[in-house]
């Protein structure tokens, strides 16, 4: 076999990764949803309450979760990025590479987008990285879970 054709097999053979995205305008405006993006107790109130939580770039935080198999359960996070009103990023790590299906070993990242909309903020959420097939659960099973938080979000807004 050729270098060539033994670089194009291993070109072949490389991970393909997925992102979700959940984009939607809500009726508020950007500094309502920062305030809900980035305050631990709201956060707890619409997608998990965080441990060690405090919305500045290098923290590590976690979320509790169901454990399986090899994987306690726990979602190791730090914040990668802060840029108040615009930008909100944090890893998103779990998982434990014994797990097969759900609690297979994941490092992901999740940014939250503000933009401001005629009708409120356009919020976009973008959780980058599942590795298919590997986090094939993990990405089926969030993508319906994203897009339920973006609700949640403003539903916990209006309720605030």
């Amino acid at each position: 076999m050729s270098q060539t054709a033994l670089k194009a097999g291993a070109a072949s053979a490389a991970p393909r990764t997925q992102s979700i995205v959940v984009d939607e305008i809500l009726p508020y405006p950007p500094a309502t949803i920062w305030k809900a993006l980035t305050t631990g107790d709201l956060i707890g109130r619409w997608m998990m309450k965080p441990t060690g939580f405090a919305a500045v770039e290098g923290t590590r935080f976690s979320f509790q979760t169901t454990a399986a198999g090899a994987w306690d359960g726990v979602i190791r996070c730090q914040i990668v990025e802060v840029r108040p009103m615009e930008c909100f990023a944090y890893s998103w790590k779990g998982g434990d590479a014994a797990n097969v299906g759900y609690g297979s070993l994941l490092d992901t990242l999740v940014t939250f987008t503000l933009a401001p909309a005629e009708a409120g903020t356009r919020l976009r959420v973008v959780h980058s990285g599942f590795v298919m097939p590997t986090n094939d659960t993990a990405f089926e099973n969030m993508s319906k879970g994203w897009n339920k938080i973006v609700t949640n979000i403003g539903e916990t807004i209006g309720n605030a």
